[in-house]
């Protein structure tokens, strides 16, 4: 069955299920289960009442709202040539090694884990477009990658450890405007990490399970950096993540 061809609401089960958690991910967001539940209707209200205009969100998934859904795609595209690991030698998007395989000395947990994805991860393109979206309603601008895919040549060669950007993660900035200063960037992704906190169900740091993550601002002063390394693995498996425009939005 093709995502759009029958309506969803609460108690839907399925793939289209799990497509429309990953579309809305941005909309507060929730785990990607395919059980159409309360958490879920509130991230299709959401969608209905901020994308769409709706003064009163129905939380039921029919065409008006896939309509929608497809026009917000085309609207906040996602350009994969932005995203590619420039270090050379890989294709793009790492060469899937190191499976299960974790840092020297760390917990084997997923901060640590050294694969290479096999893309990136779904939920934090959808949740990039509701980023943009966010931004440009607060009159922030639009927001800009500043840093996609890194395996671990690129890493090599820049002497980083850090296995966030093999799939799991983006970082992306806001524009500038005339006579501003760095400390005026620092704000502005200070506030935008507020909105997305509120709007997108982000968390600060790592501390909760199943949730996208921001990094705190004295990591990450003048630059938004989000991920979703603190899902579990059926959260993360390679389906979910995709190198091209066609994987994401077919």
């Amino acid at each position: 069955m093709a995502f759009g061809q029958n309506p969803l609401y609460r108690e839907s089960k399925g793939p289209e299920v799990v497509e429309l958690q990953l579309r809305l991910a941005g909309f507060y967001g929730t785990v990607w289960d395919g059980d159409f539940g309360p958490a879920t209707e509130y991230q299709v209200m959401a969608f209905q009442r901020e994308y769409m205009g709706m003064a009163k969100p129905t939380g039921m998934v029919e065409a008006d709202t896939f309509e929608a859904l497809e026009r917000f795609a085309s609207e906040f595209s996602i350009d994969f040539t932005k995203l590619r690991c420039n270090c050379g030698q890989c294709e793009g998007f790492g060469q899937k090694r190191f499976k299960g395989a974790y840092r020297p000395d760390k917990p084997e947990i997923e901060a640590f884990h050294r694969y290479e994805y096999p893309g990136i991860h779904k939920a934090i393109l959808h949740t990039f477009r509701a980023v943009q979206f966010h931004a440009l309603k607060a009159g922030y601008g639009l927001p800009f990658f500043t840093c996609g895919y890194r395996c671990w040549i690129n890493n090599q060669k820049r002497n980083r450890t850090s296995t966030n950007h093999m799939g799991k993660a983006l970082d992306c900035d806001l524009p500038m405007n005339p006579g501003d200063t760095k400390k005026d960037d620092i704000n502005r992704c200070d506030a935008v990490r507020g909105i997305l906190v509120e709007k997108s169900n982000f968390q600060i740091g790592w501390g909760a399970k199943n949730k996208k993550a921001l990094e705190p601002s004295n990591i990450a002063p003048s630059w938004i950096h989000m991920d979703v390394r603190s899902y579990a693995p059926e959260y993360l498996e390679d389906k979910y993540f995709v190198k091209r425009i066609d994987e994401l939005d077919g």
